[in-house]
């Protein structure tokens, strides 16, 4: 009853104002309470003050315009040290509150709270002691403890509901509890006052005009400050909503999956992670550990990979992790990328680093991982069988059907070779149309088997799609036995390649196994090679000049150069054992050359200007600095072009004819004559002579050495002689050794001869040097 004879001596349009500012305060500091919760580290003390402010403020202006809308029908006044103390310890109260309120520990917001609803009471009975009446004060001190425990226990209240989950939690359940722990604070305080007056009471000071002015300056300026309050949460809202709006963008911008994870639930995710997850459920306040288990393994200082349980099954997932911690409560965001498409990716690159792109087949480089196991130190094998395998005339199906045919093949191939494997066995794809394959035996003999089995594989016909015809490969197959052939691996690819090269030459077989005379015969060509090499610098090379004459007249027309090598032990080496290593190991280029320029020079010392023949191999013609090569030389030595005669054979033309031909005609535009050697032996005499317009043809002689031996070469001897006389150009028969052979030259015409009979090959062209003497 006296908490509502106390309402009736309230000036009710105070109280409405009063209770306003403590409704709009209230909302004020409850909205500021969730600020100051996620407030970074180095503005919380600002916030915690600024709340502090605005909440102090709140309380003590609806506590002094309640205080002054009390009309007690005494005079009233107050005393301001007490009223300024009651509005300091409101806010530091307050601020206190707030900051205990907002720990991370869980009873801090009803703790806070409770300090709240105290920080209240103890500015309301300081305002009180400031409440100066004419009269008797009497206090109920039951009403006062029941103020305070009002004003303590709905503040806990309050503020536990403003940080709460579920049913009456929120903000409008926190303002409510705050305004009753403000209300029936003041309400049951003033009614636990009582006032005897001292004499009889004059007016109704509370009523008067002026108590009404000073309530309403009270509430402006309180409204000052908690709407200066209310303008910071404001501006800060916005700033925050446009760091929200860029984090959107920035999240919906990553082609990744980002998760911000906040008190162990996801506070934002992009599309790009919804998407990954495939669900429909909402994302946002779940545990990210209900789609990624073992996220604990994630650190924020390395990357991992982890595997994420989606809607249409598991997903391995690279998660980077990074932690703000400038916020009371620490944010992580994760960064989570699908590896499905790298790791296949990975897979893919593993898979062309370690099989043919072609073909499919294992390459090199698992062929010899393979093989290091089988005949490493821990091989659980006896023997190994490695097969050297080279595709016999798969270059005719490449020239005649075109490289894709000759792929298509190829594959087909490496299929039906890989369904002829048994298991332990293995074949790989070293490159163009070379393979090998290897087979743990017990027997040399056990191989055969995996020969046959490869030969059907290999040789039969292939239907070419593009084409619509078949095409076929034969195949030379070498093998070497490991250990009994070699205990490296590398010998015993070597091994193997050797007897392959030895079946591609074999008429009888398309297979050999490794003997030790093969390795023998490569060393030796090995070594020839070097000592050739060597003999470059030693010297040991010379020139020898064989004769060339008129066959009519007997006149000198020419020298041919011969090259020759005598070791310096004495020894010589016949060219048509070295000539043929010379060509193979490129050094052919450095002889031709010197050969070249030693003819040139001797022969411009001679004194009677002889014409000179040099022959050059296919090698040096292939070479693009031959024209050149022959104008630096002949300038050099002071040579006359028309005194050097080249000499080339028919089989150096065929490999690339129109390149051969435009090298001749440079080198006719510098002045030398060309020549073709060796006439008649190559495969097709008749369209080289038409494509191009020689100096001279030699005829081979091999056709002087069976012209007693019946009428065909007597009768080819004649047809190449007309063939000459029609074409215009002079005919040399080479090889003659008989006085009966030359009569029959001279019988049929021939221009010139070249032989024993005429002169053997010698170190000086004596003939000439004693033919200048006796003309001089």
């Amino acid at each position: 009853m006296r908490f509502l004879s106390c309402l009736r001596d309230h000036n009710l349009p105070l109280v409405g104002l009063a209770a306003w500012f403590c409704l709009v305060g209230s909302m004020i500091t409850i909205r500021l309470l969730d600020r100051i919760r996620d407030a970074e580290r180095g503005t919380r003390i600002a916030w915690v003050f600024l709340s502090g402010a605005a909440a102090g403020a709140t309380i003590w202006c609806t506590h002094f315009i309640a205080m002054i809308a009390y009309q007690p029908g005494v005079e009233v006044a107050y005393e301001p040290r007490l009223t300024g103390l009651s509005l300091l310890l409101a806010i530091l109260g307050s601020a206190a509150a707030l900051h205990v309120a907002t720990r991370r520990w869980r009873p801090s917001a009803a703790l806070g709270g409770a300090l709240f609803g105290t920080a209240v009471t103890v500015m309301h009975y300081i305002g009180m002691q400031a409440f100066v009446a004419h009269g008797m004060v009497r206090w109920s001190q039951g009403d006062v403890v029941a103020s305070g425990l009002f004003a303590v226990a709905l503040g806990a209240l309050a503020f536990d509901r403003a940080q709460g989950r579920g049913r009456f939690s929120g903000h409008w359940w926190a303002t409510a509890l705050m305004v009753a722990s403000i209300v029936l604070l003041h309400f049951t305080g003033m009614s636990a006052m009582t006032i005897v007056p001292f004499a009889p009471a004059v007016g109704h000071v509370g009523s008067s005009t002026a108590t009404i002015v000073m309530a309403i300056a009270v509430a402006g300026v309180g409204t000052l400050v908690v709407g200066t309050g209310l303008a910071t949460y404001i501006l800060d809202a916005q700033a925050r909503a446009d760091t929200r709006r860029r984090l959107t963008e920035l999240l919906e911008g990553n082609v990744d999956g980002m998760v911000i994870v906040q008190d162990d639930v996801v506070t934002a995710a992009n599309a790009a992670f919804t998407a990954l997850v495939g669900t429909d459920a909402a994302v946002l306040g779940q545990p990210l550990t209900r789609w990624i288990a073992d996220l604990a393994a994630a650190r924020p200082d390395r990357l991992a990979q982890l595997t994420l349980t989606a809607a249409d099954g598991e997903i391995p997932i690279e998660v980077a992790v990074r932690v703000d911690r400038r916020r009371a409560t620490p944010q992580t965001v994760y960064s989570i990328r699908d590896l499905r498409a790298r790791i296949a990716q990975e897979r893919r690159i593993a898979h062309l680093a370690r099989n043919d792109s072609l073909t499919g087949l294992p390459n090199r480089t698992s062929f010899l991982e393979w093989m290091a196991r089988q005949t490493g130190p821990d091989s659980p094998h006896r023997a190994v069988a490695l097969l050297s395998i080279d595709l016999d005339r798969f270059k005719e199906v490449n020239d005649m059907h075109g490289h894709a045919a000759g792929d298509q093949l190829l594959t087909r191939i490496a299929g039906r070779m890989q369904a002829a494997l048994l298991p332990n066995e293995f074949v790989a794809r070293l490159g163009g149309d070379e393979f090998v394959a290897a087979m743990p035996v017990a027997e040399p003999d056990d191989a055969v088997t995996l020969i046959d089995r490869l030969r059907d594989a290999i040789t039969a016909p292939v239907l070419l799609e593009q084409e619509g015809v078949e095409a076929s490969c034969g195949m030379s197959i070498g093998v070497a036995l490991w250990p009994r052939d070699a205990d490296e691996l590398s010998t015993l690819i070597n091994n193997a390649d050797l007897a392959m090269y030895r079946a591609k030459g074999s008429i009888a077989s398309d297979a050999c196994f490794y003997e030790e005379e093969m390795d023998e015969t490569v060393r030796l060509r090995r070594r020839m090679v070097k000592e050739l090499r060597a003999a470059i610098e030693l010297g040991e090379l010379s020139l020898h000049w064989q004769v060339q004459e008129s066959v009519g007249s007997g006149e000198i027309t020419g020298y041919e150069a011969l090259l020759r090598w005598t070791r310096t032990n004495g020894d010589s080496v016949s060219p048509a054992v070295f000539i043929p290593l010379a060509e193979q190991s490129g050094l052919i280029l450095a002889i031709g050359e010197w050969v070249l320029r030693t003819a040139c020079a001797t022969a411009a010392a001679w004194p009677v200007p002889h014409r000179i023949a040099v022959n050059l191999s296919p090698v040096q013609l292939g070479h693009v600095d031959l024209p050149r090569l022959v104008q630096q030389v002949l300038l050099e030595t002071g040579l006359s072009p028309a005194r050097l005669e080249l000499e080339i054979t028919e089989t150096a033309m065929i490999t690339d004819p129109v390149r051969t031909i435009h090298v001749l005609r440079q080198l006719k535009a510098i002045g030398v004559s060309i020549a073709m050697d060796d006439f008649g032996t190559g495969y097709s005499s008749l369209s080289t002579l038409r494509s191009f317009p020689f100096d001279k043809i030699k005829l081979d002689r091999s056709f002087m050495a069976e012209l007693n031996g019946g009428p065909q070469s007597a009768a080819i001897i004649r047809a190449v002689l007309a063939l000459g006389e029609s074409l215009d150009i002079p005919v040399l028969a080479e090889g003659v050794e008989t006085p009966d052979q030359l009569d029959f030259l001279r019988e049929q015409k021939c221009d010139e001869a070249q032989g024993f009979l005429l002169g053997r090959p010698g170190p000086l062209p004596a003939r000439a040097v004693e033919s200048a003497r006796l003309a001089g």
